[in-house]
């Protein structure tokens, strides 16, 4: 697919974040919430909110985005992507301003991109859209994931 993985999160110097962005526990890693990253690794938004500051298309996009930050992240806990055995579920928050209902579509972008990486069995996962009122950082998009590994 020609993918390129940002690098593993930096977190901005002066943020106290008392948590891991994968959290390996056996064969299962929980992935917590997820903006977008840039190549070096930075906290890049999107910020503000879907339907007032960001389209649709935009924030689709953005999901795409964010689920190259989980791989990376994700990549940097495990080693290897290969050992992914299957996603079991995603769960992405849009900051959504009132009456916007396209969350599910936002969301696509990040499974579309899963499911293309990993095949429609290892990329097939529960999934969960909803929107919001707010977000931390005011993050347009915050996904969050498990994986289970081969063992």
């Amino acid at each position: 697919m020609g993918l390129v993985l940002p690098a593993p999160v930096r977190v901005p110097e002066g943020l106290h974040l008392p948590f891991a962005f994968a959290n390996r526990r056996g064969e299962r890693v929980a992935i917590s919430g997820h903006p977008r990253q840039d190549a070096r690794g930075a906290i890049s938004g999107p910020y503000g909110q879907l339907g007032r500051d960001l389209g649709t298309a935009e924030g689709a996009e953005a999901a795409r985005d964010i689920a190259l930050s989980v791989l990376a992240n994700l990549k940097s806990e495990i080693g290897e992507l290969s050992r992914v055995a299957g996603w079991v579920r995603v769960f992405g928050m849009v900051n959504s301003a009132p009456g916007y209902s396209e969350q599910h579509l936002v969301l696509n972008g990040f499974s579309d991109l899963i499911v293309g990486a990993f095949g429609p069995d290892v990329g097939r996962h529960a999934r969960s859209a909803i929107g919001v009122a707010g977000l931390p950082m005011n993050f347009a998009i915050e996904i969050e994931a498990e994986v289970v590994l081969a063992s």
